[in-house]
């Protein structure tokens, strides 16, 4: 194994995949845990007939990374490599490329997508698969798509069907799953391998070299005192007790405090409530006062101006589209306020305490004239950029050479990136053009950044697992782990938490490592037989449910005006991803707005222009043209309520529609609607 670069602590680690168990690799961020699993991979290769090795990853960026940096150069000389995801076109016959491939690394949804897929060109079978290697493997859970592959894996198992892939996961932290307790914490540990049918190894005898090879930074506690006075705040709460008063909150209900999460969540209720019950009122205020919180969360973290600008935009798309008292009212009230918050956002003498904490955090490591490299993790895109233009506007950060630019998922919107963007950002890193990345949590886990010497956590409120994975990103000598925050705030507080949690993992999982074999293989066939039962009674309930309701005498009302759009038997489903609106009378109802630019291109369709509601403006999805001249509206049902014979619902995807949704019929649909085409 040494002519490989394997530690000592990896070879150890990877002793029982060597003998074909199924495991589950246990090391920090840093620690080597892909170069492990490339290891046996190739061990795999050079000893099993007509083997075949997959390699599944969460996100698509993973993809590249891997087969770059690990797979490609130590496998590529000897073996048919190949990536696939959902920027590729080989997903298109993905069944193929698997057949003349030794490895294939790609996205868990195109594996799974192939497994349930019996066209042959794309139809892939877990017995096709010798050896199965799935990063970040914690996700395995709940309805995640890792493990709906594990699900047919344990499915074939429970009922001794063979031949299976052997299963090799990798993660950095298995986490609690919320559990609180030892023993639940445990249960939780056991649940994780039952659903990938795997033991969980870490290195004992040569933990001190691991320590040694991956150092844990040296974290720090960048505590701010609170604002002595904060008239900007106090002013958007007097506002929010405006509509408080106007919006007539059901008695049942009690709005807690604004400015939290609690807060949030209870808004959400209440616009769900309003839709339900017939109640624009009630819906749109919820709506507004959401927009209000968000303005205080951002007053909490980042600038004055900030907040204030969160407001100005929205309603910037908000005033001429107002259709009722409602929107007049709550145009108005910001209409009115909007100078006095202005002036009170300008007010340098009431700024945010944790902004020069901050800032002193960064200038203590970027000003210290050692070369640095950091990374700024932030909540949301939209702090980010807020902190990016902080960052280019600071003369004090500008002096200290700091040249920072933003990390955010992939997706489609303004404040998303494309996956170019991403690697280029990254690419700038890693060449040192920059030294600050200001991110979201998609640098947390997986991407291969450059070792950094700081990592400081910023208006954060996340689990252990997210803990852990931004503090391995700081692997340079004597680095820094900063976490900025208020005195007993909610950040301080889940951070101390995690460090508990952190804890109680390892204890887990030493227990879990500690139970008997006999002992252990039967826990896990019993959770396993749990899960699928279990699996298999929401499956039918989905189902029943579905049934209950013909899609005839369901009705789509847009969930802004309530104004009825459309039936559910108007809608189909394009090639199992996109949900179309197929009536010719629908567009009576929309009209077309910008067009909408994806990264990637399709097989069989491409995006055409957004669709909004003629009445109000609302967005309901985008327009696809399929095989290059069909038309149709591709909705989001987030952006409707549901008009059902027991009431009206609002649902947030589409698999929780109560109704069975048909298959499109391309020639069906031609033959409907171009009747000239068939004479």
């Amino acid at each position: 194994m040494s002519d490989f670069g394997l530690y000592t602590y990896q070879q150890e680690v990877v002793e029982r995949a060597l003998k074909r168990e199924n495991i589950i690799i246990w090391l920090p961020t840093g620690g080597g845990k892909t170069r492990a699993a490339v290891y046996v991979a190739k061990k795999h290769l050079e000893t099993t007939p007509n083997a075949k090795v997959m390699v599944l990853v969460n996100k698509v960026h993973l993809v590249d990374q891997h087969y770059n940096k690990e797979f490609e150069p130590h496998l590529g000389l000897r073996y048919a490599v190949r990536k696939v995801s959902g920027e590729s076109d080989e997903k298109d016959f993905f069944g193929l490329v698997v057949q003349e491939s030794d490895v294939v690394i790609c996205t868990a949804q195109i594996l799974y997508n192939a497994l349930i897929n019996k066209e042959e060109a794309r139809h892939v079978e877990l017995s096709d698969i010798t050896l199965l290697i799935i990063d970040e493997c914690h996700h395995t859970h709940k309805e995640s798509v890792y493990n709906k592959v594990m699900r047919l894996y344990v499915e074939k198992k429970l009922k001794g069907e063979k031949p299976l892939p052997q299963i090799l996961g990798l993660t950095a932290s298995p986490g609690t799953g919320g559990a609180k307790t030892l023993e639940k914490a445990v249960e939780h540990v056991l649940e994780i391998c039952a659903n990938l049918d795997s033991a969980i190894v870490s290195t004992k005898q040569y933990a001190p070299e691991l320590k040694e090879v991956v150092p844990r930074p040296r974290k720090t506690f960048n505590i701010v005192n609170m604002r002595d006075r904060d008239p900007f705040g106090d002013h958007l709460k007097s506002m929010m007790t405006i509509i408080h008063g106007y919006m007539d909150i059901p008695p049942d209900f009690k709005l807690r405090e604004c400015g939290t999460q609690e807060y949030e969540a209870d808004v959400v209720v209440l616009e769900q409530r309003g839709v339900r019950d017939n109640n624009r009122l009630l819906a749109q205020c919820a709506l507004h006062l959401r927009q209000y919180n968000d303005a205080l969360l951002i007053n909490d973290t980042l600038r004055m101006i900030d907040a204030y600008r969160s407001l100005e935009e929205y309603y910037s798309t908000k005033s001429t589209k107002a259709i009722d008292g409602t929107d007049f009212f709550l145009l108005g009230l910001f209409e009115e306020n909007q100078v006095e918050l202005r002036n009170l956002a300008m007010d340098s003498r009431f700024e945010n305490p944790k902004m020069d904490e901050l800032q002193r955090t960064l200038l203590q490591q970027f000003g210290s004239g050692v070369p640095s490299r950091g990374i700024l993790f932030s909540k949301t895109r939209k702090s980010t950029h807020c902190l990016k233009d902080w960052v280019l506007k600071n003369r004090a950060l500008k002096d200290a050479g700091i040249k920072a630019d933003i990390l955010t998922g992939a997706g489609n919107g303004i404040t998303y990136m494309t996956q170019n963007e991403q690697a280029e950002t990254i690419r700038s890193f890693r060449m040192g053009s920059l030294n600050l990345l200001i991110s979201t949590s998609v640098a947390e886990e997986g991407l291969d950044i450059p070792e950094c010497n700081l990592v400081v956590r910023y208006g954060l409120l996340t689990n252990e697992i997210a803990q852990q994975q931004a503090s391995g990103r700081a692997r340079a000598k004597n680095s820094q782990y900063a976490v900025v925050a208020q005195a007993g705030g909610r950040e301080h507080r889940r951070e101390r938490i995690n460090e508990y949690l952190e804890e109680l993992t390892g204890k887990a999982i030493d227990r879990v490592q500690r139970m008997s074999h006999h002992e252990f293989y039967l826990k896990l066939s019993e959770l396993q037989q749990k899960a699928i039962i279990s699996s298999k009674i929401e499956e039918s309930c989905k189902m029943e449910k579905r049934r209950s309701n013909t899609a005839s005498n369901i009705q789509f009302l847009c969930r802004n005006c309530f104004t009825p759009v459309a039936s559910g038997s108007d809608i189909q489903l394009v090639d199992n991803t996109q949900y179309v609106n197929v009536s010719p009378d629908f567009k009576n109802h929309y009209k077309a707005a910008e067009r909408v630019i994806l990264e990637r291109s399709f097989e069989d369709w491409e995006p055409g222009c957004r669709i909004r509601c003629k009445k109000c403006d609302k967005e309901w999805g985008f327009e696809i043209k399929y095989k290059k001249h069909v038309l149709m509206p591709n909705l989001a049902i987030k952006n409707f309520a549901l008009e059902t014979p027991k009431g009206r619902i609002t649902v947030k995807k589409w698999k929780d529609v109560p109704f069975t949704v048909e298959d499109f019929d391309y020639e069906e649909y031609c033959q409907e609607n171009f009747p000239d085409l068939f004479d």
